[in-house]
């Protein structure tokens, strides 16, 4: 996950600068990252200090269903995702954004499936986030 982070970070520069690319849309990519990185951290905020970047649940943990919960399972993971998608594509690296964001796909199903087994231990998860979609109201 760090790598692919480190990747985000760099390789849309890279893509931009040698291949001359240009955004068509740099305003509404953008506009996406700011939304995803609002939703990131509204997220964060919601959890508080039971948040972290390591898959570690609590002893003492209590879901949290409220602040984008409501809606999803996993918002950070769906903010994270936007931001994959939206950061080259405000550039213009278009084959930064696909590469990139196919990988970050492949580790976060590995640590959805993860973390919901942990938090399928915590008392009134089951409960809390049954019929609730992992990452988009009404899909997947």
């Amino acid at each position: 996950m760090v790598a692919a982070h480190v990747g985000l970070c760099t390789l849309p520069l890279v893509e931009v600068a040698t291949l001359r690319r240009r955004s068509r849309a740099p305003l509404l990519w953008t506009g996406v990252l700011a939304a995803a990185t609002a939703l990131r951290w509204w997220s964060i905020r919601t959890l508080g200090s039971t948040w972290n970047v390591r898959a570690v649940v609590p002893d003492d943990l209590r879901p949290v269903s409220s602040g984008p919960y409501r809606f999803v399972r996993h918002p950070n993971y769906l903010a994270v995702s936007l931001e994959f998608l939206a950061l080259p594509l405000a550039g213009g690296a278009v084959c930064s954004a696909l590469g990139l964001s196919l990988l970050n796909a492949g580790l976060l199903i590995d640590r959805i499936r993860s973390e919901e087994r942990l938090l399928a231990r915590v008392p009134g998860y089951q409960e809390a986030f049954e019929g609730r979609a992992r990452l988009i109201p009404g899909l997947f």
